[in-house]
């Protein structure tokens, strides 16, 4: 039988991962001082923005982890009927570039601070802005599948099928 919508468990877990990557870029300033104060000092400290950067990153990875470990055990369900083949594509390219994304955020942020690597820093706003890139393309789709398609779209995300 076809996957008609999210679980709860689902639901709950884009929404919790909304949240905790919207905190990411909203205190972004503290732990981008602490990491440039830390390449000028030539030795990183640890410090609240610092500490809590790096506790939200961990959450983001562990809360992809079980979001894909659930998408491969029960699926999701399909684009809707209406939307065009490149529509369906875009969406599919968005979503898995957005789970790379999330994954790799933490990997290149943990790796600059550890080492504190200009490099794995660069690589790893280069990151972030690709990742608010998608993000923006993301609430677009959802927004004109919902408004303008009339397609339901995101009343999926909004309301679980259990």
């Amino acid at each position: 039988m076809p996957v008609r919508g999210y679980t709860r468990t689902q639901v709950i877990l884009h929404w919790a991962t909304v949240l905790l990557v919207a905190l990411q870029y909203l205190l972004h300033e503290g732990i981008a001082g602490a990491f440039d104060a830390g390449i000028e000092a030539g030795r990183m400290t640890l410090s609240a923005p610092v500490i809590g950067h790096m506790v939200g990153g961990s959450l983001i990875l562990l809360l992809a982890f079980w979001r894909l470990a659930l998408r491969q055990e029960r699926g999701v369900p399909p684009p809707p009927e209406a939307d065009p083949p490149w529509q369906r594509r875009l969406a599919r390219a968005v979503h898995w570039g957005m789970y790379a994304l999330v994954l790799l955020l933490p990997v290149t942020g943990a790796v600059a601070w550890a080492q504190a690597s200009t490099a794995a820093g660069a690589a790893h706003e280069a990151l972030r802005a690709a990742l608010l890139l998608l993000i923006l393309v993301h609430v677009a789709g959802a927004l004109w599948g919902q408004y303008v398609q009339r397609t339901g779209v995101l009343s999926r995300m909004l309301r679980p099928e259990d």
